[in-house]
């Protein structure tokens, strides 16, 4: 509450109480399961095998997905930092690392579908929609609220969730 108002001093003193009464947050992550296994991400998640191929083309991907019109929505990052730092902290949450380990791994024709334990953010929502435009692919990505259906550049949402 204190960070979406931008009272960051409150902010830190709320996430150091938290950390003082072991209160612990759940980390964002998403699943995507190809030929019977889970592959799970985090966000900054450097641990997968394929780790290096993942960003890069992610990198690459989010440069053509620029030329298309999208942008970073930097609204959902809760921290006091500058504007370049926040699309740092957006660029590799972990549906996008998941939904880019299936593009890699799977043919056009093939529906990716990622699972997510919270909801999805506006950036990542923005994301997908312009990638399953781009690259003409069904993405389906469940969190914690509902099933989001990204196909042609539209989600089954109306971009209301």
């Amino acid at each position: 509450m204190c960070a979406t108002s931008e009272r960051w001093e409150e902010a830190a003193k709320m996430r150091s109480l938290m950390q003082q009464r072991r209160v612990n947050k759940v980390p964002g992550q998403s699943w995507i399961q190809l030929k019977n296994q889970v592959h799970t991400f985090v966000m900054g998640d450097r641990s997968h095998p394929q780790d290096t191929e993942i960003y890069t083309y992610l990198d690459e991907l989010i440069g053509r997905l620029k030329e298309i019109g999208y942008t970073y929505d930097v609204t959902p990052v809760m921290q006091d930092v500058e504007e370049e730092q926040r699309e740092v902290l957006l660029g590799y949450h972990s549906e996008k690392l998941a939904v880019v380990y299936g593009i890699i791994h799977t043919t056009s024709e093939m529906p990716i579908r990622v699972m997510k334990n919270l909801r999805v953010c506006t950036d990542c929502h923005n994301f997908i929609k312009y990638t399953s435009e781009l690259l003409h692919r069904e993405i389906i990505v469940r969190d914690i609220h509902r099933f989001h259906h990204f196909k042609h550049g539209h989600c089954s949402c109306g971009d209301y969730w």
